[in-house]
C-alpha cells in the first residue's frame, strides 16, 4: 500500500462568507461540503472557532458540530479546534458531551489555546478569565477528568459528558502544542495550513517526546493543509487567488470576506506583502491532479503523516467540491 492510499483524508472548514453575502449562504454550503466529503470517503469534518471576523462564520463551534452531525451520517465531526482559554472545561465537556451523547461514534474534540480573535474580542469572550494560555495544560487535564468515568465523592460532573470519553486531540502551530500532546499520550493536529515554518521541528519533538496513554499507543500526527486542485496547473493557481487575497487582508487587518479570483495579484500586493503571503501558504498543495498528486507524494515522505486535514478556500462551491473529488481519486487511484 502506497503512502497516499494509506492516508487519511479530512477537511477543516472555516465557513467562508462570500463579500456581499450573509452568513446563511456559508451555512448550508458548509453542509453541503460535508455531505460531499462524505460520499467521497473523508474521515472528518472539523469546524474552528473564530471571533469578531467578519468573513468566517463558525464561532459558535459546537452549535455547528452539531448542525453538520445532523446532516450527516458516517463521517466523524469535531471542533478544530475549540479554544479552550476562552470557556471554562465545564461548558465545554457538556457541549462535546450532548453531541457525542447525540452521535456516538462521531465527535472530535480538538484544543488549541490561542484565543481565535483579537485582544479586544478576547477580553469580551474571557472577562475575568484573561491569561495567556499558561493553565492550558490545566484546562485540558480537567477536561478529561469531566469526560471520564465519575469518581468517588465527585461533586461536579458534566450531564451529559461524564463517562463519554470524546476523543481529545492536541492542536498547535508552535512547539508548545506537540510536547503537550506528547507528554498526555494524545493526538496532534499541527496548523502548516498557515504556520509551516515549525512543521519539522514540532513533528520531531512529538514524535521523540510520545508517551503512549490510555487512549493512544504510538504518536498519531494530523496535518493542516492548504488545498487548491483543479484540471490544470494554470486555473488552480488563479482560483487560488482567492486564498492570497484573504491572508493579504489579514495582514493589513482588512475584511476577510472572500473576494472572486483575480488574473493580476501584483496589483494587489506590494513585494513584501507578496513574500509574507507564500510564506503563510509555505504548505499549499496547488496544481493539477498530477502535481497535486506529486506534491502531497513528497510531503508524505517528508513527514510521513497519519492523516492530512485541507484547509481551502474557494470563491464558487462548486469549484471547492471539485478540489475534493481531484485529491479523492488520487488516493483512491494511488
Amino acid at each position: 500500500m502506497s503512502l497516499l492510499s494509506a492516508t487519511a483524508f479530512s477537511i477543516l472548514d472555516l465557513v467562508s462568507i462570500r463579500a456581499g453575502d450573509a452568513p446563511a449562504a456559508a451555512l448550508r454550503e458548509s453542509l453541503d461540503l460535508a455531505r460531499h466529503a462524505e460520499k467521497l470517503g473523508f474521515q472528518r469534518f472539523w469546524l474552528a472557532e473564530h471571533h469578531n471576523m467578519d468573513g468566517v462564520a463558525s464561532s459558535a463551534t459546537a452549535v455547528l458540530v452539531g448542525y453538520i452531525a445532523a446532516g450527516t451520517a458516517t463521517i466523524r465531526v469535531g471542533s478544530g479546534g475549540i479554544m479552550l482559554p476562552n470557556h471554562a472545561p465545564l461548558i465545554v465537556a457538556e457541549n462535546f458531551g450532548t453531541l457525542a451523547t447525540l452521535y456516538p461514534g462521531r465527535i472530535d474534540l480538538g484544543l488549541g489555546r490561542a484565543p481565535g480573535t483579537d485582544q479586544t474580542t478576547m477580553r469580551a469572550l474571557r472577562r475575568e478569565r484573561l491569561g495567556d494560555g499558561e493553565d492550558f495544560p490545566d484546562q485540558v487535564a480537567e477536561l478529561q477528568r469531566l469526560l471520564g468515568p465519575a469518581r468517588p465523592g465527585q461533586r461536579v460532573i458534566a450531564m451529559p459528558g461524564v463517562g463519554t470519553e470524546v476523543p481529545i486531540w492536541i492542536l498547535g502551530s508552535s512547539l508548545f502544542g506537540a510536547q503537550l500532546a506528547a507528554q498526555l499520550g494524545l493526538p496532534y493536529a499541527f496548523a502548516s495550513h498557515f504556520a509551516p515554518r515549525y512543521l519539522h521541528e514540532a513533528i520531531k519533538l512529538y514524535r521523540e517526546q510520545f508517551r503512549p496513554s490510555a487512549v493512544l499507543k504510538k504518536p498519531y500526527l494530523m496535518l493542516g493543509i492548504p488545498l487548491v486542485a483543479a484540471p490544470s496547473d494554470e486555473e488552480a493557481a488563479f482560483l487560488a487567488t482567492t486564498a492570497q487575497q484573504r491572508i493579504l487582508a489579514l495582514l493589513r487587518g482588512q475584511s476577510l470576506a472572500m473576494q472572486p479570483p483575480t488574473h493580476d495579484m501584483d496589483k494587489l500586493w506590494l513585494p513584501q506583502e507578496k513574500s509574507a503571503v507564500a510564506d503563510f501558504l509555505g504548505a499549499a498543495i496547488v496544481g493539477s491532479p498530477q502535481t497535486g498528486k506529486a506534491k502531497l507524494d513528497q510531503l508524505l515522505l517528508q513527514t510521513g503523516a497519519d492523516e492530512l486535514m485541507f484547509v481551502s478556500n474557494f470563491y464558487n462551491p462548486a469549484d471547492h467540491l471539485r478540489s475534493c473529488e481531484i485529491v479523492a481519486h488520487a488516493r483512491l487511484s494511488d
